[in-house]
């Protein structure tokens, strides 16, 4: 996708965000266990704080969040905090440094991608939460953000901080899964001790495992964002515990 792609998505899921969560602050956000709309209202304010700092200063700021953002309303914290995301990308170009935890892109791309694809995962959540109708999710923003989850979240976290997955991953005999989004995409994902490892495309030969579905399907299933009516359209192929392994890689990766 193109960075102004990015953009333009992230602009539209933040207003309807903002528009759902004034809906009901209180309500219990089922897919975040133990928040409310108002805590994950809170969340997507000090997140785009934390982004638009990570970019003015070169490296991300530690401790997070600043003690004094508690006295903030949620809703308040939000709106600071897109402005502030937003004025920093307009200052800035895609391929201009900065810090980021995914050491191969310290770039403001990485951000532009990151910001996009947290802010459609959370808009669910609060139309989840509320009882809003879920708007669709471009074919382009999902393909992008599973190719997302599975490399940049999963397959980097195993590779760099490999001893969260060892209950996972020590006893696994070594399975291939398949992840098919439609026609749009595929990917590869090969799992064993130590290994999460992710290539494009179906390739040859069997799989222990395949979720398959259209693209938004997909991305919601693998976000565990499927909400009451579970994962309607995801096709579910193979060997139930080998996907469970694939599963658990991705929530310790995305924690």
């Amino acid at each position: 996708m193109e960075f102004t792609r990015f953009l333009d998505c992230l602009a539209t899921d933040h207003d309807r965000l903002r528009d759902v969560v004034e809906t009901d602050p209180d309500a219990p956000v089922p897919t975040c266990p133990g928040w409310t709309v108002a805590d994950l209202t809170r969340h997507v304010g000090e997140v785009y704080l934390h982004k638009a700092a990570a970019m003015c200063d070169g490296a991300e700021p530690e401790p997070w969040p600043p003690e004094e953002f508690a006295d903030e309303a949620p809703t308040k914290l939000l709106d600071r905090g897109y402005a502030a995301l937003r004025a920093e990308f307009a200052a800035r170009a895609p391929e201009d440094p900065a810090g980021t935890w995914y050491g191969p892109d310290q770039s403001v791309g990485f951000w532009i991608r990151r910001m996009a694809q947290e802010t459609v995962v959370h808009r669910i959540d609060a139309e989840l939460a509320t009882g809003r109708p879920v708007d669709a999710v471009p074919d382009d923003l999902a393909v992008d953000g599973v190719d997302e989850l599975l490399k940049v979240f999963a397959a980097y976290s195993v590779a760099e901080w490999g001893d969260y997955f060892t209950e996972i991953l020590d006893g696994s005999p070594g399975r291939t899964f398949l992840v098919r989004a439609s026609d749009h995409a595929a990917w590869r994902v090969r799992t064993g001790p130590g290994e999460f490892t992710v290539t494009d495309g179906a390739g040859d030969g069997t799989a222990d495992a395949t979720l398959s579905g259209p693209p938004e399907s997909v991305l919601r299933s693998l976000w565990n964002r499927a909400g009451a009516d579970g994962d309607r359209g995801v096709t579910v192929e193979g060997d139930l515990g080998a996907l469970a392994e694939l599963r658990s890689c991705i929530v310790v990766a995305t924690q």
